[in-house]
């Protein structure tokens, strides 16, 4: 799978893919999607070109056909670990393997480009089914957990009061 930098004239695009993905009736189509836990915004467009102007973070994506169909949030923490965020891949598309593609083209472009020796990310406690895919490749709870930040995203409409995340890691 061939990722590649998303840019600037990429974010509506993007933006409209990451929605659909994660919120509403359209992320229901998919299965790793956020709807029944938050109603609001997954993330805004100026939200999406603050981490292109961040020299360690990057958003790459896959095109299919000229379409952004799959994208992924990468951001170097220093020591050689790396956050990876917002894994999307189009709900049409999903249960097709290419999030299993996209999880192992963004661990690749971390080590050629980082020098990556782990990644990380979190997941909402509550999804089994997605912690399960993760676990299957190779990602290990670490047994920390993190609140969800309610305070700093009162638009997110947040259908629980008791969300948290868990963290994963992986050995690259």
């Amino acid at each position: 799978m061939r990722l590649e930098e998303v840019t600037g004239r990429d974010l509506p695009e993007l933006h409209r893919l990451i929605e659909r993905a994660y919120r509403g009736d359209t992320a229901r189509g998919g299965w790793s999607h956020e709807a029944d836990l938050l109603t609001g915004p997954r993330t805004s467009i100026p939200e999406l070109a603050d981490h292109l102007s961040a020299p360690a973070r990057r958003l790459l994506c896959w095109r299919q056909d000229g379409s952004i169909r799959a994208s992924v949030l990468l951001q170097d923490k220093g020591d050689g670990l790396i956050y990876l965020g917002m894994l999307t891949v189009d709900p049409e598309l999903q249960a097709q393997g290419i999030g299993k593609r996209l999880l192992a083209a963004a661990e690749e472009y971390a080590r050629a480009e980082w020098s990556a020796a782990r990644m990380e990310m979190q997941v909402f406690s509550s999804r089994r089914e997605l912690l399960s895919f993760y676990q299957r490749r190779g990602y290990r709870l670490t047994g920390e957990r993190r609140p969800f930040p309610y305070a700093e995203a009162p638009d997110a409409g947040a259908l629980h009061p008791d969300l948290e995340f868990v963290v994963l890691e992986k050995q690259l």
